[in-house]
């Protein structure tokens, strides 16, 4: 009797686990905004605040570009705030530490106060080419930074700036995350990479067909990931891929993207398309 029951319960505990391990998801249309986002790279949501931080380059991500700016966006789709921070030079990823916004530019990261906008500080990378996307590890105070142009990770602690990796396999390093003392990395060949920040060491979780703009996790290992090109994924807990979106043939881009996961909304910046569009993802 006792061998049937444990067969049982073994038995539960593996339909369980495939049950949410082949969990489904669907991209429901919620709401667009409106086309002054001119050239949105990158949407971050604010949970204390409750807003939507978009950062709009504005034209293209050049040195000579400084029309750049950061918008607020309700997380109605309305635009409460166009020019939240403007001249900036090629805006893209951003991350908030304590009471500031973190925001790349193509060779710097500017700092700016979240209360009201102003550039507080510019941190230059050295040898920095394409700066791209940020994520922040709060616990540890460090706000990491990829470097597309040449395939380097950077770290800003304490006002300083360090390299953290850089060598094969990255290659077109572009979306960060930080997730239970992991960085994940979005490389250039579509590859999804978890790296130990004490030992560097990479291991590859999943690898989609192009280039990773855009991270968000989802819970028990499954995330969302971005191609630029307008190609939206769920990654499984399994590493196994399912493309969700595609609206490349469109020329409707999915760039760096922003998660509520309270109410389960994504956030997709359209770049070229100059809108944000989320979608609920219940």
């Amino acid at each position: 009797m006792k061998k049937i029951v444990v067969i049982a319960l073994i038995g539960l505990v593996f339909r369980t686990a495939s049950s949410v391990q082949a969990q489904k998801i669907e991209l429901t249309p919620v709401w667009e905004t409106d086309t002054t986002l001119r050239t949105p790279e990158s949407v971050f949501f604010e949970p204390g605040k409750k807003v939507l931080y978009v950062a709009c380059i504005n034209g293209g991500p050049s040195l000579e570009n400084k029309g750049s700016y950061i918008a607020k966006v309700g997380l109605d789709g309305k635009v409460m705030q166009l020019k939240f921070t403007e001249n900036l030079n090629s805006t893209k990823g951003m991350g908030v530490l304590g009471n500031k916004l973190y925001v790349t530019e193509m060779t710097q990261v500017v700092e700016i106060a979240l209360a009201t906008g102003k550039i507080l500080n510019r941190y230059p990378v050295e040898g920095a080419k394409f700066l791209n996307d940020i994520a922040v590890d709060a616990k540890k105070g460090v706000v990491y930074i990829t470097d597309s142009g040449n395939g380097k990770v950077w770290a800003l602690t304490g006002g300083k700036t360090s390299l953290v990796l850089e060598g094969a396999p990255l290659k077109g390093t572009n979306g960060l995350l930080v997730e239970n003392g992991q960085v994940l990395i979005g490389n250039g060949d579509g590859s999804l990479l978890s790296m130990n920040p004490t030992t560097k060491e990479l291991s590859t979780i999943a690898k989609v067909s192009g280039g990773i703009d855009g991270i968000v996790a989802l819970g028990n290992k499954q995330y969302i990931v971005t191609e630029w090109g307008g190609k939206i994924w769920h990654v499984q807990a399994d590493g196994s891929t399912e493309l969700k979106l595609d609206t490349s043939k469109e020329k409707i881009n999915s760039a760096d993207i922003g998660y509520n996961p309270a109410t389960k909304t994504l956030f997709v910046p359209t770049f070229f398309h100059n809108t944000v569009k989320a979608y609920s993802l219940k």
